[in-house]
């Protein structure tokens, strides 16, 4: 089970249930991933609904590899998320707002 107080979020990846966080490490990769923005500017795209599907499959391989996942983003160009792209944009969304929230304020 995803512990929400540790910023951990699920999701359904091609059957199986992946638990996801944005650790440190996983934060500065996904920060050197997005280039020229910042993480920041990542977080108001969303908060303003202006993200791109880049933007959801960034945190989502972030939030893996914080949860240990060894996988590359090639594996994830075909795999099977369930509840299909708004279910991977809201696990993204809620990754990023558990990453910058106080114990006890996470969604």
């Amino acid at each position: 089970m995803a512990n929400p107080y540790a910023g951990e979020v699920a999701l359904v990846i091609d059957g199986e249930r992946q638990v996801l966080r944005l650790t440190l490490g996983a934060l500065a990769e996904l920060e050197a991933g997005l280039q020229s923005d910042s993480l920041v500017a990542l977080v108001e795209r969303f908060e303003g609904g202006g993200y791109s599907a880049r933007d959801v499959l960034a945190l989502i391989v972030a939030g893996l590899r914080g949860g240990g996942w060894q996988g590359r983003v090639d594996d994830l160009m075909q795999a099977e998320v369930a509840g299909g792209p708004m279910a991977a944009a809201k696990a993204a969304a809620e990754l990023l707002a558990r990453a910058f929230s106080l114990p006890g304020d996470a969604p």
